[in-house]
């Protein structure tokens, strides 16, 4: 048995890894970032969140939740059944601003329904020593009716108000982008007990679903509120066409209608780059890079990045920066410890988290 099983298998038993406190660094325009491992022996992970007392919680896909504290990673136990097959998985993790009134969490995950499976949200209460879930409830699920395991999103953004938008994809069927009685390609708007505000664009809609906040998107994979509150959220194309998005409330982003990419086969997509009615990427990328995680950085340790858009790209290893208007690609931010970003978050302390499946590991970057 390699190094790295005996890691996981060490995990699954719920016995503590301990870390070597190994730190490189990464060159950037703002000079030599230090970098540090903050957990390792990771499989296939998905996203993090920070707890109010510095400890952080850690999705893999296959299902596992993981708590890493005081230089150890433990499991968590009490996740609820997970359909990880394909891309679906234990998802994202979401700690609320208000976590440490009730210790409320929330997840999205890859749920089975019959015959096939969709994007979930699910909340839980996390146990006061880290260790345990209790009371694993379900709170939202797209409508039945998809199958095979591509395109379920799926981050979780906690708004300013409170509410919780979900980003869901097509699940590999395109022409469901376009119909409003399905949620497959739409950013989702619901309270955080699963009920739908009633301001929800399409509430008073006949035949549409009413949590969907906006549509025609094809798998967006990293969501991020800007300094204003605003939603974004970066999106898979197909070869070529991976869109950077401003989200508004009620707008259709055009897939499958428009792209600035093509099918893999090379054929055209739709009508081409453009319609009437549905709205342009502030940034696309073309080759695709295969965004996944997105932040939008506060300035708090680097004032010159206030505003600055970070993406992960999943394809070519690194750590885009995205700033100026129009919105474009100013700096990629890449080493051994940007293989396969998949997620990329700011600490409190303005610190700049990132999360390698490549490697299996989460880094803290810092001046």
């Amino acid at each position: 048995m390699n190094r790295r099983r005996l890691i996981i298998s060490g995990l699954a038993s719920g016995s503590l890894l301990a870390l070597p406190g190994l730190a490189h660094a990464l060159d950037t325009t703002r000079g030599r970032l230090k970098v540090e491992e903050m957990a390792r022996g990771l499989e296939t992970p998905w996203s993090f969140g920070f707890l109010p007392d510095g400890s952080v919680l850690i999705t893999e896909r296959d299902g596992r939740l993981l708590l890493s504290s005081g230089g150890a990673v433990n499991q968590v136990s009490g996740v609820g059944a997970v359909a990880a097959a394909g891309q679906g998985g234990l998802l994202d993790v979401l700690v609320p601003r208000d976590f440490s009134a009730d210790r409320m969490v929330f997840f999205t995950y890859s749920k089975a329904q019959g015959g096939g499976s969709g994007t979930a949200v699910a909340r839980a209460q996390l146990s006061q020593d880290g260790r345990s879930l209790t009371g694993w409830d379900v709170i939202f699920e797209i409508t039945p009716g998809s199958s095979g395991g591509r395109h379920f999103g799926s981050r979780l953004v906690e708004a300013s108000d409170g509410t919780l938008f979900v980003t869901v994809g097509d699940r590999g069927d395109r022409p469901s982008s376009q119909d409003l009685a399905r949620e497959n390609g739409s950013v989702l708007r619901i309270a955080r007990d699963g009920s739908i505000p009633s301001d929800n664009p399409f509430t008073q809609t006949n035949g549409a679903r009413p949590a969907i906040w906006s549509w025609g998107h094809r798998n967006p994979q990293g969501a991020a509120l800007d300094l204003n509150g605003n939603l974004w959220v970066s999106e898979h194309g197909a070869k070529g066409g991976d869109e950077v998005n401003r989200i508004r409330k009620g707008a259709n982003y055009g897939w499958p209608v428009i792209s600035y990419g093509r099918h893999y086969s090379g054929q055209k997509i739709g009508v081409g780059a453009e319609a009437e009615g549905m709205e342009q990427p502030e940034h696309y990328w073309d080759p695709s890079m295969a965004p996944s995680g997105m932040m939008i950085y506060s300035g708090k340790l680097w004032p010159e990045w206030r505003g600055s858009v970070f993406v992960g790209s999943l394809k070519f290893d690194y750590l885009a920066r995205l700033d100026g208007s129009p919105l474009r690609e100013v700096e990629q931010i890449k080493g051994r410890e940007t293989n396969r970003v998949r997620d990329v978050r700011e600490a409190p302390d303005g610190s700049i988290w990132v999360l390698s499946a490549g490697r299996g590991a989460l880094y803290r970057l810092s001046p």
